[in-house]
């Protein structure tokens, strides 16, 4: 890569927002063999576009997408690939927590103020819940 394209290639990822693919090709003019490139710059790790505006990680996880009128996705994965985070193009986002041992899930919440949080014992099973809501389950 000569060093002119590869500044305008960084120049593009320390200024691209979502939705990724409508500007690389409106404000960018790139061309679809470009998209990897920026891309896997952007997220910082190797990604691999599949479909229709679809982008996952090295563990084969969907970690943005895009329709064709602009609305997106962005999904964010622990070292377990259990999703943490999402945020769309309307405002929403969710957050998720794991145990230790990253299998069940311990807290979520939203981006409309809700929550819920879960309590385990050791064989996996769900011994206490409580919401935003004010409900409440303890089995413990």
């Amino acid at each position: 890569m000569n060093k002119r394209y590869e500044r305008y290639i960084d120049y593009i990822v320390s200024d691209i927002e979502a939705p990724y693919f409508e500007n690389m090709v409106d404000n960018y003019g790139l061309r679809t063999d470009e998209y990897e490139l920026v891309l896997s710059k952007v997220y910082n790790q190797s990604v691999t576009i599949k479909g229709n505006q679809r982008v996952y990680d090295n563990n084969d996880n969907i970690i943005y997408y895009e329709s064709s009128n602009g609305y997106w996705g962005i999904f964010e994965y622990d070292t377990n690939n259990n999703e943490t985070y999402r945020e769309y193009s309307d405002g929403y986002w969710e957050k998720y927590q794991y145990d230790a041992n990253g299998i069940n899930e311990i807290y979520r919440e939203d981006s409309t103020g809700n929550w819920y949080k879960y309590e385990y014992n050791s064989k996996g099973i769900l011994m206490y819940y409580e919401n935003s809501d004010g409900e409440i389950e303890d089995n413990r």
